[in-house]
Order: C-alpha cells, then structure tokens, then sequence
C-alpha cells in the first residue's frame, strides 16, 4: 500500500466538511485518485470498507505508481463484496481538469445561472485537485450545490498565497 498525508492526495476541503470528516460519502480527492487510476467505485463498495481502510484510500499517494497499486488494490478488494467488484476504467487522460489553459465551457456554464465568475487567470492559479472538484461539481445533471462553496473557498485560498 502507498498511504501518506502530505499533499493533493489527502487534503480535504471545508465544503466537505459535513459529509467527509465520518467518510459516509467519498472524499474529492479520492475520487480523483480513482478517476487517475480507472477504476469506479461505487458508494456501496466504499461503505462496505472498514473506517480505517477507508481513511488508508483518503491518505493513498497519488503518485504513478501509487495509482498503479491503487487500481490493483481496489479490483481485488472490491471483487468478493456484495454489489460485486469495482469496474475497471480507462485512467482519466486530458480531462478538462488536468489541462491548465482555460476554464472549460461546462464549469462556466455551472456558474454562470449561480452569478459566480471565473477567469483563465484564477483557472491558472488552481491546483489540479481544485481543478477536478470544479468541473465534477459543474458536470450536466449535477445539483451544483456546492459549486459555490467550493470556488469562494479556491478563490480564498488563492488570494491568501
């Protein structure tokens, strides 16, 4: 196992903080380390886990090769409980959260009907964790219940460095 706590792979945020801090929901930074490493996992494979095993996952590193033993790790371990194994994916490659250009269309479409704004430049300045939580939280049929949330914590980090 590669677990740690120091970094993107571990860090949790305030606008989780009602749902993340008993893990009764899959932390931002895990599903990242999921998409990374192809694998979907559901919510019931995720309560189906011990606490602590799920904190293990919330502290994997999210280094190549720690994804690599993450992907492995996760189909084995998944493979014998009740709602079945998690399903293999391709690992994310390009997503519009990796890239550091511009803001995608979709993030800017979610803000816009919420009076939120966002530039390349702020865009820029986001890590790629932040990133991934943006434009998950702004995907087509989402609540966007916590988009706002989320970017005025971003927006006030960024202002902070």
């Amino acid at each position: 196992m590669a677990p740690g706590a120091e970094g993107l792979h571990a860090r949790d945020f305030a606008f989780e903080a009602d749902f993340a801090s008993n893990l009764r929901c899959i932390p931002m930074a895990v599903r990242r380390k999921l998409d990374l490493a192809g694998v979907k996992l559901k919510l019931s494979h995720w309560l189906a886990l011990p606490e602590p095993e799920r904190q293990t996952l919330v502290e994997w590193h999210d280094d190549p090769g720690s994804i690599t033993d993450l992907r492995r790790h996760l189909l084995a371990r998944t493979a014998a409980l009740a709602d079945g194994p998690a399903r293999p994916l391709p690992p994310a490659s390009e997503e519009p959260w990796q890239q550091w250009g511009s803001v995608p269309e979709a993030v800017l479409a979610a803000c816009a009907p919420l009076g939120l704004q966002l530039d390349d430049v702020d865009w820029a300045g986001l890590d790629e964790l932040q990133r991934f939580v943006l434009v998950k939280l702004s995907q087509p049929g989402h609540e966007h219940r916590n988009l706002a949330h989320a970017l005025a914590e971003f927006l006030t980090e960024a202002e902070r460095l």
